[in-house]
């Protein structure tokens, strides 16, 4: 199993295969408009900007479950990322991460990267997972770890 087993739905409710990113590198993230870790959404963008020539795209999708810090509705969460902070990346519709709703895709990614502590669950907004060109899971990035910090593995990956 890999990445690429998964769909996700766009904030039009149209369903992607995710092997239609076979070959790129991956960041997976969920998102809050309203957390004091927003502002990653810029960072996010520049490192998209650096490196989406060489295989990367950053792959957005906003979650209500961490202090209702996602409130709107999936096309509102898309297009504050694109006003805000420029967003040119794919920003998925709204998910759950965590608990008996959370999206199969987080439900794997938590698996295979199960991060610190005692439980897999996502603690907070921006937690993002390193996900190489075969589509493995290889590094996951706690909401407080700067998306800049990830560079050099993600050239590594490249």
């Amino acid at each position: 199993m890999s990445i690429y087993s998964f769909t996700a739905a766009t904030p039009a409710n149209e369903q992607v295969p995710l092997d239609t990113y076979t070959g790129k590198v991956l960041i997976v993230a969920n998102t809050a408009s309203k957390c004091g870790l927003t502002p990653q959404y810029g960072d996010l963008q520049k490192l998209y900007d650096e490196y989406r020539e060489r295989g990367l795209v950053v792959l957005g999708f906003p979650c209500n479950q961490f202090g209702g810090q996602e409130p709107g509705s999936s096309e509102e969460a898309a297009e504050f990322c694109q006003l805000n902070y420029g967003v040119s990346f794919p920003v998925y519709a709204k998910i759950d991460v965590n608990g008996p709703d959370a999206d199969p895709l987080f439900q794997y990614l938590r698996q295979e990267q199960p991060g610190e502590g005692e439980s897999d669950e996502i603690q907070w907004n921006f937690t993002k997972f390193l996900i190489n060109r075969q589509g493995e899971v290889v590094a996951r990035f706690e909401p407080r770890t700067a998306p800049d910090t990830m560079r050099q593995a993600i050239e590594q990956l490249l």
